[in-house]
């Protein structure tokens, strides 16, 4: 039986049982479809986390102030640290080998005013080397620069969460806001970066798009701590010239904070690139597991195929009969079959993979959870239908072959 018969033979045989060709078909598509919709949605989470770390940048080193209890400052000062401070930078500049540059900044949390409207925002006070270092994208406007650095200028660039509930829709460049009673010219706009909602040290929980640059040099100027025993600075971000440098450096970096800061342990070190390389691990693991049940369906589905291949079998005894009487081998009805199976997994995947997309687009769309649809996903959720159909319609197909034909005609 040529090969074109079959498929001729296994179309028709699905017509004349829309319906029950469609319910066997219900596990390979609902089965595509989850591999497929799970993947994405992994992918997406995935890609954000990782994009969260990036931001911090990959071959930095971020030493955070710790936030410690009055009573804790008290007893760290005591044993004469002084916190971060802009000769740590300074020092770690200097004396540390593989050291490409070194951001110092400054925060403070107060209320932002703009006309009738207010928001709860961290005034940051940068160097111009921190555009540099870390991966800024502005919506508009400009960065903070060199000139507004050492002009002490009081401009600033506000972060998307706190220009969209100071400007709404409006465009913030050239406008005054104030915070902490001191006026800001707005000369840019970032864009929307990602919530750190996983712990990572101190800069867990924490908001980006509630921040606001100013020139570090105009904020030690401008604004003064709201405790006497807090650090000059909050953080120290330091860019090395190779990721490979990253653990041998910071262990450096560790050994110059403990001589000034007298074996305090007053701050800590956070490497992005470290926890960038976890969260892919972790993330790949999730993507496995996500997959792994997402397959168990389209295994049901594979069961579903063998059940109805089998009774279809015993349906068309007599048919498979009548074949062999008149001269079709073993091989024409065991192709026959296969043929058939192979037809509802791929029917029934193109469908999995069209409902598998949509549910993708529309999970992002009515969601707040990113999806993002890798072409080894489909592949793979495809691929995988097909072998599905192959391998559990092979057992049935073998059975009819194996009939024999005196018996099958004779079959009632």
């Amino acid at each position: 039986m040529q090969f074109e018969e079959n498929i001729r033979v296994a179309l028709r045989g699905l017509l004349d049982h829309k319906f029950r060709s469609f319910l066997t078909m219900l596990g390979i598509i609902f089965g595509v479809a989850s591999v497929i919709a799970m993947l994405s949605i992994g992918e997406g989470a995935k890609r954000q986390a990782i994009a969260k770390y990036k931001d911090l940048g990959v071959n930095n080193i971020i030493i955070r102030d710790k936030q410690l209890s009055d009573e804790e400052l008290e007893e760290v000062r005591a044993k004469f640290s002084q916190g971060l401070s802009l000769n740590d930078a300074q020092v770690i500049k200097e004396i540390v080998p593989g050291v490409v540059r070194v951001a110092s900044q400054a925060e403070l949390t107060t209320d932002v005013k703009q006309a009738d409207k207010s928001a709860r925002s961290t005034i940051i006070g940068i160097t111009p080397d921190y555009i540099k270092m870390l991966n800024i994208e502005l919506a508009n406007g400009s960065f903070i620069n060199e000139d507004h650095y050492k002009r002490n200028l009081k401009v600033c660039v506000l972060g998307s969460g706190v220009a969209k509930t100071l400007f709404q829709h409006k465009n913030p460049l050239g406008k005054l806001v104030k915070a902490d009673d001191q006026w800001f010219e707005v000369v840019g706009v970032m864009k929307s970066k990602a919530l750190f909602t996983e712990t990572v040290g101190e800069l867990s929980s924490r908001d980006l798009n509630t921040d606001i640059y100013v020139p570090l040099t105009t904020y030690m100027n401008r604004f003064t701590q709201e405790k006497k025993l807090t650090s000059e600075v909050q953080q120290i971000t330091v860019q090395v010239e190779s990721s490979e440098k990253l653990m041998e450096i910071s262990e450096l970096i560790k050994g110059v904070l403990q001589r000034h800061h007298f074996n305090n342990e007053d701050y800590s070190i956070v490497i992005p690139f470290e926890l960038l390389k976890q969260e892919e691990k972790e993330r790949q693991i999730y993507n496995y597991l996500l997959g792994a049940i997402a397959a168990i369906s389209l295994l049901v589905g594979g069961i579903g195929i063998m059940n109805i291949m089998l009774a279809t079998v015993m349906e068309r005894t007599r048919e498979i009969g009548i074949r062999r009487a008149i001269g079709a081998r073993k091989s024409d009805i065991l192709s026959q079959f296969v043929t058939e199976a192979i037809a509802i997994s791929i029917i029934g995947g193109i469908i999995g993979v069209i409902l598998g997309v949509s549910l993708s687009l529309i999970i992002t769309l009515i969601t707040d959870v990113e999806t993002y649809i890798r072409l080894y996903s489909v592949v793979i959720a495809f691929g995988f239908s097909v072998v599905v159909g192959i391998s559990f319609g092979y057992l049935p197909a073998k059975n009819a072959a194996d009939l024999k034909p005196i018996d099958s005609i004779r079959y009632e």
